[in-house]
């Protein structure tokens, strides 16, 4: 798992960036300085001869001055590394959900909706606090291990030499428990993932509970999970927690032993006890940075599993939208499929040589069994799914290697399951052309017919219509979905199941008012509903992968 490659997916703020490095440098240099102090004032209140002619409340003073400089670099420091850390997480948000939005639709299709929101809330945060709260310090705490140590071996080589013999029993008991917590890190992400997906699907699932008296179930059901990732975290946390006290007991023995080795160069003449008041405070700088040290690989273990999702995300290939293919011209609206073939991932072909041809104008009705295709047809035609091989063209150009957006925008497409904001009317209908004026919104309202029930609401255009457009009634829904096609005006336009959710006289009425709408636009209407195939000029049947005439519209 390489943490670089993650990082460059991010843009530090240079300045604030910059910035903390200096107070963490300055919080350092205060640090080193503090066990000379203490070594002087030692030497004043012993009375040594070699003491500095300042006075013992100069030196106080001196060293209060320390600490107070010491808290205000702290307090600046705390301010801008949390600035970096909001950006750095900002940044990494934005890149996420960029790249979430750019991948094909079988990608968010092979995933629970609660997988992908964990990556873009948890997993981004993870990495953010990591980067600003562990690998940031890092700086400070090695320079202050390097500083203290230099420090001690020029009071005292040999104690030097006693403490760096000691470090190949740390870095041993960092890889010891860390080799526990790298599975650890990874399962915990995972469940709370699963966690988030369960919780999700449920709350979009709640008038269905309700109905099927499954509450209680479904509860338990969450409460076992959330038992289950308790458990995870626990076992972690027995190692994280292992690591400070294991490390804090190795200090303790290495100061006692250089306590000891010390009292005995007191004794030898070699080292003075101011001295040694240095030597001591400086092997408490020590124990802070290990200390420090061994959260970071606590933590590090923990942002892993973060980490290597979202690399995992990261390396999937997004969709080309400006992929340098040809720009598609406006289109009359002739459509050809020859020997297209698709697959769904781990199954059976669903198409081996499928053909097709409508001519610009045409409508043509696309029947079926349910699970034949017919949706795939429309999602292989918009490029929402990739043909494994063969060609499909409009107005003669190969959709394969024209701009993505380009072929989306001449397309229009009304589905079955509609799709809607929690928003006003208004912002639904406007959804498919940003900046549209009111006049146009109105004027795509009245063309699919929905003008009559929105002007009949108590705010109109404001209405909010809740999530995926709870407050409508299905009907309202589908033409609200066909008003937002119509104020995009794609020259071909594709009819899924659009009548779904009407009763026999919303449909009739319906197919009546479609007429005017399908005039100079090609038309692919997906249907099993027989009074619908009225619109149609040519009736289709897909079959078993293929695409066979049946009854004339005229019969219908």
């Amino acid at each position: 798992m390489n943490f670089r490659t993650l990082l460059s997916y991010i843009t530090p703020p240079k300045v604030p960036l910059l910035i903390c490095a200096v107070l963490m440098l300055g919080g350092t240099c205060i640090s080193l300085i503090n066990p000379l102090v203490a070594g002087e004032l030692t030497r004043k209140l012993l009375g040594e001869a070699n003491t500095s002619g300042y006075s013992t409340a100069l030196i106080i003073l001196a060293w209060g001055a320390l600490f107070a400089a010491r808290s205000l670099l702290e307090l600046a420091n705390g301010y801008y590394l949390g600035l970096v850390g909001e950006r750095m997480a900002t940044e990494l948000r934005n890149r996420v959900y960029e790249h979430m939005q750019l991948l094909p639709l079988p990608w968010h299709q092979a995933r629970r909706r609660g997988q992908v929101l964990t990556l873009l809330s948890n997993d981004t945060d993870m990495i953010s606090d990591f980067v600003t709260g562990t690998v940031l310090p890092l700086l400070p705490t090695s320079l202050t291990l390097l500083g203290a140590f230099v420090m001690m071996a020029s009071l005292d080589p040999s104690i030097a030499i006693l403490v760096t013999c000691g470090m190949p029993l740390y870095v041993l008991l960092l890889k010891i428990i860390g080799r526990k917590m790298r599975p650890l890190s990874r399962t915990w992400v995972d469940q709370y993932s699963e966690l988030i997906s369960r919780a999700e699907e449920n709350l979009s699932l709640l008038a269905a509970i309700k109905s099927f008296s499954r509450e209680r179930l479904e509860r338990e059901a969450f409460r076992q999970e959330n038992q289950q990732l308790e458990r995870t975290w626990q076992r972690q946390l027995k190692l994280q927690t292992l690591l400070s006290p294991a490390v804090d007991l190795l200090a303790g023995a290495g100061v006692l032993t250089m306590l000891w080795l010390g009292s005995r160069h007191i004794e030898q003449g070699l080292l003075d006890p101011a001295e040694l008041v240095s030597l001591l405070l400086y092997a408490n700088l020590l124990i802070a940075p290990l200390r420090s040290l061994a959260d970071v690989y606590g933590r590090l273990q923990q942002a892993r599993g973060a980490a290597e999702r979202l690399l995992e995300l990261f390396s999937e290939q997004p969709e080309p939208l400006n992929d340098g293919g040809t720009p598609l011209p406006p289109v009359k609206g002739s459509i050809v499929f020859t020997g297209v073939k698709y697959a769904y991932p781990e199954r059976k072909p669903l198409f081996e040589h499928l053909n097709l041809i409508i001519d610009a104008g045409e409508t043509v009705a696309i029947t079926g069994e349910n699970g034949a295709g017919k949706s795939t047809i429309a999602h292989l035609l918009m490029r929402l799914i990739p043909a494994s091989a063969g060609r499909i063209l409009i107005d003669g150009h190969d959709i394969s290697t024209a701009e993505l957006s380009s072929v989306r925008a001449q397309v229009g497409l009304v589905a079955q399951h509609v799709l809607l904001l929690n928003g006003t009317i208004a912002d639904n209908i406007a959804y498919s052309r940003p900046g549209a004026s009111q006049e146009d919104i109105h004027k795509a309202a009245h063309a699919a017919h929905a003008a009559d029930f929105i002007e009949a609401l108590p705010q109109q255009y404001k209405t909010i219509i809740g999530d995926e457009g709870i407050k409508l009634s299905g009907g309202q829904r589908q033409r609200l979905s066909l008003a937002r096609t119509l104020l995009k005006d794609p020259p071909i336009l594709i009819l899924d199941e659009a009548t779904s959710m009407f009763d026999p006289e919303g449909e009739a009425s319906f197919i009546s008012e479609c007429h005017d709408l399908i005039r100079q636009r090609t038309v692919v209407l997906i249907t099993h509903r027989p009074a619908s195939l009225a619109l149609a000029d040519r009736i289709l049947r897909l079959e078993d992968g293929e695409l066979a005439p049946t009854l004339q519209a005229s019969a219908t």
